[in-house]
Formats: C-alpha cells, structure tokens, sequence
C-alpha cells in the first residue's frame, strides 16, 4: 500500500515540474495589436493545462487504484484457491465427507412437497393455513417482520425477532475439521433457570410463561411441541421444532459450515445436546409428511456433525433412501463410510441392501455399462439370503409386525431355523427391535413379499441340506455382536416409530399446577417471570381445553378478557 501512493506522488510531482514548459510554448511572443488576443490565448491555454493536468492526475491514480484492485483480487483468488486446495485435501484425508455432503436444494421439506403434489396444491395449503392463524391472532396488534433467511427452515413472519440468546464459538481445528459448540448467554441462563424450576413442579403453565419472555429458549419450546403432538396437534408440534432450528441455525458461527461434513459438534457438550434432539424430531416429522429425501439430508447432517452418532442416525438412513429411491447412495454409503465394509453386518443394513439391489436390477433403461457392473455384484436373492442367514429373527418379527399373511410364512416359520431364532445378544436384539419398528412398511409392498419368501425358502433348502452354515452364521453374528450389554440402551424404541401416541387432555391437566402455587416459581433476577403471571390467569381458562390455552399462551398478542371479571392476561409480553 505504501508503494503505491509513493507511485502515485511521484507522477504528481512530474507533472507539476512540466508546468513551465507548457505555459512558455502556450505564450510565444505575439505582435502589440494583438495583446487582448494575447491573453485571451494565454487564458485559454492555462484552463488547457489545469484540464491537461487534472486528467493526467485523476488517470493516475484510476491507474494505481486499478493496480490495487487487480493485487487485492488476485490475493482473492490466490486465497480461494488455497482453500479449495485445502478443502480438497481434507476431501483425500477423509473419504466420509463426500458420501455425508448435504444437498441444499433437497432440504427443504416444501420443495418436495412442490414436486410431489405440485406447487397449486402446496400454494393452496399454505394460503389456508396462514389464514387459520390470522384468525386466531386476535386482542393485539399483529407485529410482522421478515425474519433472517435460514438454510434448514422457512422462518414464519409471525415468529419473534431473534434474540440473540445463542452463539457458536470455534473450540479447535483437528485433522482438517472444525469443532465447535454453543454458548449461552446470561438471559439465556435466566430463563434455563425458570425452565427447570417450572419443570420441577411439572407446572406446563410456568413453562408457557418462559416463552413470554424468552421465546427462543429451546428446551421450553420442545416440552410444549411435545404436548401438542401427543395431543394430536402436529402441526402446531411442527411449528415450535421448526422455530428451534431457527434459533439454533442463527446463532452459527461465521465458519460453521455444516452443509459440506468438516464441521464438529459433538455430542458430549451439553449445550450441543439440544441441536441434535431438535434436528432428530425435526427428520421425524418430516417422515410424518412424506418428506423421505429432506429427511434423508437431515439424517446425513446428523451423521457428519458426530461420528459417534449419539441418536441412532445410522439405523433409520436406510428407510429414508430407500424412500426416497436413493438405492446406489445407499450401496456407496455402505462402501465408503469411515472406510469400513463391514457396515452390513447391522440388521437395517443387511436387509436395505438387498431391497436397492433388487430395484436397481428391475430399474427400467439402465445402461450396458451399469448392467456389467451390476453383474460383477451379487445379486438381491444372494443378499437377501445372506441377510436372513445372518439375522433369522428379523423375519419372524416382520411376519408378525408387518403383517405378512401369506400362508407360505406359517411353513416358513415352523422350520427350526426360523421358529427358534434368537438374536444372541442385548445389543443385536435391540437394533432388530429397531429395524422393525423403523421398517415393517416397507415389506408390505408386494414384491419385496416375494424376495423375502423366495429367499427364505431357499435358506431352509440350503440348511436341509447342510445344517453346519446355520453355525457358521451364528459364529459370525456372536463375534460381531459380542458384548453382553446392550449398547444402544440410549436408543429408545419408541423415538424410531411414525406412530404417536395420544394424552388425553384430562390426563394433561395433571401437569397444570394450580395459579396459587405459582409463587414458588423464581422471578426478578432468578428468572425473569413476574409474580403476576399467575395471578392474571382468567377464569374462564380453568373449563377449557389445557392444550389450547398453552398454545394461546405462546403468543404475546393474544388476550383471554373476554369482559367476565377483571381477570385477564397482560399483553404485556413484548420481546
């Protein structure tokens, strides 16, 4: 930079030095008669040096100034490359990023709902869901804004400003990877500390009255999502996990770039804890709506942020590609994850990998090329006996689950083999549990009623013929398998199933603690919730439907007067 203007002053210089020269040619001496003429000339040609010089000083510094944009954008672009170079190697050093790469245009829920039911249907809903919660909003002014354009969700132009209440800070880079974890801010702290007091009393209207004030703290919007969902109410359920992501995405770190797989978060920080809940009910509920691919890049997000996979990613991935007709991702994925082929040993994969190969065999216009390579593989009855070989219990509990009513299973499963099938270990056991639960929809497609039929007759062919494999399979399964306790404990069977159980509003209302014990709540510094907040409860709330009014409650705008006493709430919640 100091080169630079020194360049530019030294061809300033050079020009005012060449001022004399170019006055004396522009004044040659003139005849007397015609001295006005002479001045009128010297005028002219001094205003065509000044010009002469200005234009040679502002093209000057256009030129140096050129000169430093060019330097600036080659360092650009220099730099640029070097992370691509770097991106590239870290690409080389770890072959798991590019099987795990999220693809943004398949993330959004709504542009598949687009392609699947077209964008007349899809605009058709969303009109008339906007005007069923404007007809809600009532007793307040309506405060819209446009919220920050976010790449996980649609933010709503109803939902509050972000507050800021969350951070990501940078902890350390390790073999190519950033690992990073959230942070909370003190009004954040406040408001956990008013969380966790109400949910001590299992009091839920404590828990609305954080969100009063505190509206992106995510713990209290997950306890009211799940009131809503187990009380039928999933799109409002949807709404609040939607509004988690949103908090949780706007308080990104600048670097935090979880879309391309060399971002960490691990699980082992309680602060990170809530991004993986909030990411695993937010796949869910897209599963609910139809929504496989978009849950099938939620999953793989989920997967990149910890290897470790503390929510049990890896054994629903395969239902969502299958769904979603991802049948040779999911073969690579088996590949090239972590560099281990071993990956078919897990009950969810050895069977899903049987399914893509059977499609990908019955895929209509394949090329010669592909039909080589596919040819070089082993076929979908060679993987789905090995699979049923490797994991007999998997087909009595679809029999059962599915259920499959063929009168060929009763046969089937009264073979030995089948009939007395054990899973031989805590840890395998559950992950079949899982499977089932996860996967019994599919195999009621017919056709894969007929592999797994054909494939299991031919498994009890074989073992009428030669009982030893039976043992050499169960060797196999034991040694993969081998620890006596169960190691997916944390995995709950229930968090994997598409069904949601119901709560009775009566049964609900429990958990709503009367107003006058209200006063144990902390309030002021411990916690930010006024003392007033239950006794402005209105009376006409104790004979409605607990679940409305908690979803009423959220909203700052909503006023329960109705004219009967003088018990009403404050509008008093602005953020």
């Amino acid at each position: 930079m100091k080169g630079d203007e020194l360049e530019i002053t030294d061809e300033t210089s050079d020009i005012v030095d060449d001022e004399p020269l170019i006055t004396s040619t522009s004044t040659q001496p003139l005849p007397s008669s015609n001295h006005k003429s002479k001045k009128k000339k010297n005028k002219k040609g001094k205003e065509k040096h000044t010009s002469n010089k200005e234009e040679d000083t502002i093209d000057a510094i256009l030129q140096s100034l050129e000169i430093k944009a060019n330097s600036s954008t080659e360092k650009a672009a220099v730099n640029a490359k070097t992370e691509n170079t770097k991106f590239q190697l870290n690409s080389v050093k770890e072959p798991t990023s590019s099987i795990l790469l999220v693809d943004p245009k398949f993330l959004r829920p709504e542009t598949e709902l687009r392609r699947i039911f077209g964008s007349d249907v899809v605009k058709s809903f969303e009109s008339n869901n906007s005007s069923g919660n404007s007809r809600q909003i009532r007793g307040g002014r309506r405060r819209t804004h446009n919220p920050r354009k976010t790449v996980l969700v649609s933010p709503s132009d109803n939902w509050p400003r972000w507050d800021g209440s969350l951070s990501v800070e940078l902890l350390e880079t390790k073999d190519g990877k950033n690992f990073y974890k959230y942070v909370h801010s003190s009004s954040y702290s406040q408001a956990q500390r008013a969380f966790d007091a109400a949910k001590t009393l299992h009091d839920l209207n404590g828990i609305a009255s954080v969100l009063m004030y505190h509206p992106y703290h995510i713990e209290s919007l997950l306890t009211i999502a799940d009131v809503h969902k187990f009380s039928g109410e999933h799109q409002s359920s949807a709404d609040l996990i939607s509004r988690c992501l949103f908090a949780l995405e706007c308080a990104w770190h600048p670097m935090f770039s979880p879309l391309l797989g060399n971002c960490q978060l691990k699980y082992k920080h309680d602060t990170n804890k809530l991004l993986f809940t909030v990411l695993f009910s937010y796949m869910q509920n897209m599963e609910r709506r139809g929504c496989h691919r978009s849950a099938l890049e939620v999953c793989k997000l989920l997967l990149s942020l910890d290897s470790d996979d503390p929510v049990g990613a890896m054994f629903c991935i395969d239902y969502f590609a299958i769904r979603s007709q991802e049948y040779l991702w999911l073969e690579r994925f088996s590949e090239e994850y972590q560099n281990d082929n071993s990956l078919w040993l897990f009950p969810n994969l050895s069977y899903s990998l049987a399914i893509c190969r059977f499609y990908l065999e019955h895929e209509p216009g394949s090329s010669s090329e592909t039909a080589s390579e596919d040819r070089e593989k082993a076929t979908s009855a060679d993987l789905m006996k090995q699979a049923l070989m490797l994991h007999p219990l998997v087909l009595k509990k679809i029999v059962a689950k599915a259920p499959l009513k063929d009168p060929a299973w009763t046969t089937i499963l009264k073979h030995s083999f089948f009939g007395s099938a054990q899973a031989g270990g805590p840890s395998l056991e559950h992950l079949i549990n899982i499977y089932v639960e996860v996967n019994y929809i599919v195999w009621r497609l017919p056709d894969l009623q007929t592999l797994l039929r054909d494939a299991a007759q031919l498994v009890v062919e074989t073992l009428d013929h030669n009982g030893r494999e039976a043992k050499d399979w169960a060797c196999m399964r034991k040694e993969a398998f081998s620890s006596e306790r169960n190691e997916y404990s944390h995995l709950s069977i229930p968090d994997f199933s598409s069904s949601v159980p119901t709560i009775p509003p009566e049964e609900v209302r429990n958990f709503m603690v009367d107003p006058q014990m209200a006063h144990a709540l902390p309030n002021g510094d411990n916690g930010g919730i006024p003392d007033d907040i239950a006794a402005n409860i209105p009376l006409e709330v104790a004979d409605r439907n607990p679940i409305a009014v908690f979803l009423e409650s959220l909203l700052p705008w909503n006023d329960f007067g109705s004219g009967q006493g003088d018990h009403h709430v404050d509008e008093g919640g602005e953020e």
